[in-house]
């Protein structure tokens, strides 16, 4: 039996409940055993007919078992709850999440929770870098026990280029994740230039996703008619890439899903809603919405909960906002007999509002379990062994040294905004030991976290004299370097070491910063709300020394990135991404 056949039966999955639940589920219903929950009196929205309606909810455990007039005849041991005055949706769906930017998916679950966020379909790639699929799935299984519910999607391709793709992304591998339980897509497609390109790989990948029954999604910045149209003719569902109201229209037009972003990156919500608005949209039921993985920080007030907020205050109908937030992802994604809904067998993932308009949740359900109750948060239990993964504080068998620090290419990295990467000609002598703070070039290294290879040029646009700023996190967990001083570099790195990964910050021998990611050098393992004071303590220091754009997490993160233009520093080296050529080769160490 392969892998996937021994977790099929090995885990118990939430899609399914096994029949001797089905038949106690049924026995509540009958009046011969009792409901763990009652939430009486309820003003309800029903996703299916968009109207607010009043209902007695009984849940037994974790599943919706009855929505209806009448209350359970056996209520031995049933926790009740009167919601009369108040109003009760669906809990809110995250349809696009990468749950490792410098948080770790568990905390985020819970955080993201706190605020009605009771769903989360997560990114994978992280899991290609740090783990072999058997402990992957093995994880998967673990994070199934939450009381958030987390799926996953599937990778196509590694986002940048690495020594060796094939070990990582080739199609035993991509095809064991895509027949995952709790793999609900394929995507997103960053790679689709090589579809057009004659990949047949890719195309082949897609169609096996298909056959799951389970949908693509794009990515398509700025893309045209006839792009979008093709990609629709490859088999890809969905696309969140839309940058104005006309961007939107067109792909719904064209039969895509569309997701309208609110992330701290790309806050385009507001002004995508007030472009489809003026437009007169007459439906929203292919509309979602997503927060695109943002930065910690841009969490503080929460994720979906956020942009309901802005929806309804930009003019979309009450109860279309909060399907655009639930029930819309659902469906899209082939889960609307578990998720999205109020009605019977759903998952019991809960929000009881003070009032229609207010998405901000006095109380929340996840799995039938009380995250908020009358706006006091409850105790949960951290679930997720991380140790049982290996996934540990970084340990370095090896130390950045001054030969390390030799730089002589003529090609630098021009940081235009926080993503948006040119080339420009280095016109100063970068042989030094410090770079003159009168100018913005600084030294830019990347090393492989095992100490096998280097890459090394300069960046500007980062700092105009911070000494050294260090990470471990970046796209695929290889050390980053970003400095004026090589002294300084050095330090940062014995320091990285010292903490087991994370970012550092050292100026004039002095280190100014620290922030540990225990988990691989690329997570944090703690809660989200110290996380977002130490991020907010980084960017204050970051700008002192000259940052100038919004969001240092996202720059280091997309150094290595080959989606986005114009020139990129990999494990391959310095790559022309438009040209998809190495122009200057990684060093061996």
């Amino acid at each position: 039996m392969n892998i996937i056949g021994e977790l099929s039966i090995m885990i118990e999955n939430e899609y399914y409940w096994r029949s001797r639940e089905l038949r106690h589920h049924v026995r509540v219903i009958d009046g011969t055993e009792a409901p763990t929950l009652i939430l009486k009196n309820s003003t309800y929205l029903n996703t299916y007919t968009k109207q607010w309606l009043q209902a007695n909810i009984w849940i037994a455990n974790d599943r919706i078992v009855y929505v209806g007039e009448e209350l359970p005849v056996k209520q031995d041991g049933t926790e009740i709850i009167d919601c009369e005055g108040k109003y009760l949706v669906p809990g809110y769906i995250e349809p696009h999440a990468h749950p490792f930017q410098l948080y770790n998916p568990e905390e985020l679950a819970y955080h993201a929770a706190k605020t009605g966020t009771t769903t989360l379909i997560n990114d994978n790639l992280a899991w290609h870098f740090l783990l072999d699929k058997k402990k992957a799935f093995s994880l998967l299984e673990d994070f199934d026990k939450l009381p958030i519910s987390m799926y996953w999607w599937s990778r196509f391709d590694s986002q940048t280029a690495l020594k060796d793709e094939e070990a990582l992304f080739n199609t035993e591998e991509i095809l064991a994740w895509l027949s995952h339980p709790s793999v609900v897509q394929g995507g997103e497609l960053t790679s689709w230039p090589s579809l057009l390109d004659g990949g047949d790989r890719l195309l082949y990948w897609i169609q096996e996703t298909k056959r799951n029954g389970k949908p693509v999604e794009g990515h398509f910045p700025g893309a045209s008619e006839k792009t979008l149209t093709k990609m629709k003719l490859f088999g890809v569902n969905a696309d969140h890439e839309s940058m104005t109201g006309e961007d939107v229209i067109k792909r719904l037009q064209l039969g895509y899903q569309v997701g309208l972003r609110y992330s701290s990156i790309r806050p385009d919500l507001p002004k995508l809603i007030d472009e489809i608005v003026a437009a007169k949209l007459p439906t929203y039921e292919n509309l979602t919405m997503n927060t695109d993985g943002s930065t910690p920080a841009f969490y503080e007030q929460g994720l979906l909960n956020v942009c309901i907020e802005i929806a309804i205050a930009k003019g979309i109908p009450l109860e279309d906002a909060y399907m655009m937030a639930s029930y819309n992802a659902a469906k899209h994604l082939r889960l609307e007999e578990q998720l999205g809904s109020i009605a019977p067998g759903r998952i019991a993932h809960i929000n009881i509002l003070r009032e229609k308009s207010n998405p901000h949740p006095e109380s929340v359900l996840a799995k039938g379990q009380w995250i908020v109750k009358e706006d006091e948060i409850q105790e949960v239990d951290q679930m997720i062994d991380w140790a049982k993964y290996d996934i540990e504080p970084l340990s370095c068998d090896w130390d950045v040294t001054k030969a390390d620090l030799q730089f002589s290419v003529p090609v630098g990295l021009d940081l235009i905004n926080d993503v948006i990467i040119k080339p420009y000609v280095i016109e100063m002598d970068i042989t030094l030991d410090e770079l003159p703070t009168n100018r913005e070039d600084a030294f830019l290294l990347l090393i492989d976290r095992n100490g096998k290879w280097r890459v090394n040029s300069t960046i500007r646009g980062v700092t105009d004299r911070l000494g050294a700023l260090a990470s471990s996190y970046s796209t695929t967990g290889d050390l980053v370097f970003i400095g004026k001083s090589k002294s300084d570099i050095l330090l940062a790195s014995k320091r990285l070491k010292e903490i087991g990964g994370g970012i550092v910050l050292v100026h004039q021998g002095e280190v100014l910063f620290e922030l540990p990611l225990n988990l691989s050098g690329i997570m944090f393992n703690g809660k989200m709300s110290t996380l977002i004071e130490k991020e907010k303590q980084l960017k204050t220091i970051l700008s002192e020394f000259g940052y100038k754009h919004s969001d240092l997490i996202y720059t280091i993160f997309f150094l290595s990135s080959t989606h986005l233009p114009y020139v990129r520093i990999t494990q391959q080296g310095i790559v022309d991404v438009k040209k998809k050529e190495v122009l200057f080769p990684a060093t061996m160490r």
